[in-house]
């Protein structure tokens, strides 16, 4: 199986994709249609200056804005949305009231740049009721990932970092961030979840709510009521959790296997995974700590000239998490993700660009941690660099990513989990039984996906 890798790529379900772009574009045409009204109501929100000029619109994978310019002559303001199809119905109100929750938490408890949010509502608050929001000051600033990438002819070409950029200027970045890490490592719960402030006290009171999650519910036709209902009190009990998920996609998502051989191999990643919870769970019990899934440059705003970061974005997937996802080296630092790599079936490419960036990285934090130590700061033992430097070493950093990715997962563990044999024979006796019958419904589904797209798209 090592050796086709890359056909365990795993794809979106086509049709609930374009069902999810239809409703967004739909939705996108009553929101331009509202532009002036909507211009109104955020200077009402506001509470200072009319709004004198639509200035433009902001969009993301999640998330889409319209930028105002007010008479006051305080900084432009931005109304954003989670778009609907791209943040699954069910799950936009909760989404945008744990990243309030999460905003105000950190700018109350770190130095990260936050914008300054003005107002929020839930979808009933919204004007046509077009969805929760979220309006903030906007900030100047361009896309750190821009500044970091690789030069391309377009958009479409992958983004990955520009392998010939200046060492002063990326250790400039690196410092920054990695001050961000060490101080998010420091804010700690004592269970896992989304968190929420009663009086003067933080704690965690809902489920976690990832950006897997949300992927699995828009692109995958996974069942929205198969999802956690209320936080984790242990993170073993969390990664069980994880791995029923990576269950239930597998049985649910109708093209996940091209063929037998495929099914195949998802079958054993998949009902692999949970056997190797206690290999690599650590700190079970917590403290458990604030982890934001989508923390990457490709959310942060930087000063082109001084490379100062000016705004660290989108915290709509921040939870107080098992403790050894913030003990990985930061997964982004080639800016795409392993898997870019790995569904071409070269791990060894990957290794070859990643460690010296990751070995430049950790040295960037263990500066910052020596001038925090320095400041008489406590740090605990061991610091987190030498907590990422063992996740590497360990191989949990790979475990952590497939939690993290239910689409990558299958390409993950053949790449570098999987240690010999075919993998089936570790399985017992019940799931090697159920191999067969899975093959069977998997070319089932296949074949009924297949008939009903050329009916949709032919």
């Amino acid at each position: 199986m090592k050796e086709k890798i890359s056909s365990l790529k795993t794809y979106f379900d086509e049709i609930e994709e374009t069902n999810g772009d239809d409703e967004c574009r739909a939705w996108l045409d009553k929101v331009f249609d509202a532009k002036l009204e909507l211009a109104t109501f955020v200077a009402a929100r506001r509470g200072k200056g009319r709004a004198t000029e639509y200035v433009g619109f902001l969009k993301g994978s999640f998330n889409f804005a319209f930028r105002f310019k007010f008479s006051d002559g305080g900084p432009d303001a931005i109304i954003r949305f989670p778009k609907p199809g791209h943040t699954a119905t069910a799950l936009r109100d909760e989404k945008v009231t744990n990243e309030v929750q999460v905003m105000e938490y950190l700018r109350q408890n770190t130095t990260i740049p936050i914008p300054y949010i003005h107002s929020w509502g839930l979808t009933v608050d919204s004007p046509h009721q077009f969805g929760p929001f979220i309006i903030m000051d906007y900030v100047e600033g361009v896309l750190l990932s821009k500044v970091l990438k690789r030069p391309t002819e377009n958009d479409q070409e992958e983004m990955v970092l520009d392998p010939n950029i200046d060492n002063a200027k990326l250790n400039k970045i690196y410092h920054q961030i990695a001050d961000y890490l060490l101080q998010l490592s420091q804010l700690t719960f004592t269970r896992i979840g989304a968190i929420s402030k009663d009086g003067d006290t933080w704690s965690v009171t809902k489920r976690p709510l990832t950006y897997n999650m949300n992927e699995l519910a828009t692109v995958a036709g996974y069942p929205g009521d198969r999802f956690p209902t209320s936080p984790f009190d242990r993170a073993s009990d969390y990664l069980k959790s994880v791995s029923r998920e990576h269950l239930v996609h597998l049985w649910t998502q109708r093209n996940l296997a091209d063929d037998s051989e495929i099914a195949r191999g998802r079958f054993v990643a998949r009902n692999r995974f949970p056997q190797l919870i206690s290999e690599h769970c650590v700190d079970d019990a917590g403290p458990f700590i604030l982890y934001c899934d989508d923390l990457r440059p490709s959310n942060m705003l930087v000063h082109p000239d001084t490379l100062q970061i000016t705004a660290v974005l989108d915290f709509e997937f921040t939870n107080a998490m098992p403790a050894q996802f913030t003990y990985d080296p930061p997964w982004w630092l080639l800016l795409s993700g392993p898997e870019l790599w790995l569904d071409r079936g070269s791990i060894e490419e990957f290794l070859a660009l990643y460690e010296p960036r990751m070995e430049q990285f950790l040295q960037a934090l263990e500066f910052v941690e020596g001038v925090s130590a320095g400041g008489k700061q406590n740090l605990a033992a061991p610091r987190l660099s030498t907590r990422m430097r063992d996740s590497w070493s360990s191989g949990r950093f790979w475990f952590n990513h497939a939690a993290k990715k239910g689409f990558e997962i299958d390409v993950v563990y053949w790449a570098a989990l999987h240690k010999e044999g075919a993998g089936i024979e570790l399985l017992d006796d019940d799931t090697r039984a159920e191999l067969e019958p899975f093959i069977e419904t998997k070319m089932e589904q296949l074949r009924a996906y297949n008939k009903e797209c050329t009916a949709r798209f032919s």
